[in-house]
């Protein structure tokens, strides 16, 4: 299964191909509630992309409700010991916080993931 990504309007759609049902799929992320959708072919995934997205934004105006997820910026992670004595180590050598390292390692991670998208 591959996965990329669909931008419709300022929203983000994770898309995967199934080999084995040959279809498309699409999830919107970021938002507070799920918005998926189905297609054969790109053309459709994205017309069937703009019909889900509408339909959760209207529910969301209709109830008053913010479409997209709100982050706290605060998360738990676990690691292993060997993880977590290596990054304090590498923290300690960069002169940061394991905090500022952790953070840092994380934007360019995600900055790369990201990048990615066709």
């Amino acid at each position: 299964m591959k996965t990329g990504y669909l931008d419709i309007d300022v929203y983000r759609a994770v898309i995967s191909y199934d080999d084995e049902l040959d279809e498309l799929r699409g999830e919107f992320i970021g938002l507070n509630g799920g918005a998926d959708f189905y297609a054969n072919d790109l053309k459709g995934l994205r017309r069937e992309g703009r019909i889900s997205l509408g339909l959760f934004l209207e529910a969301c105006a209709k109830r008053g409700i913010n479409p997209r997820k709100e982050y706290s910026g605060k998360f738990q992670v676990r690691a292993g010991r060997e993880v977590h004595e290596a990054a304090a180590l590498a923290a300690t050598r960069s002169g940061v916080s394991l905090n500022t390292w952790t953070v840092e390692a994380l934007k360019r991670a995600a900055a790369e993931a990201l990048d990615q998208a066709p």
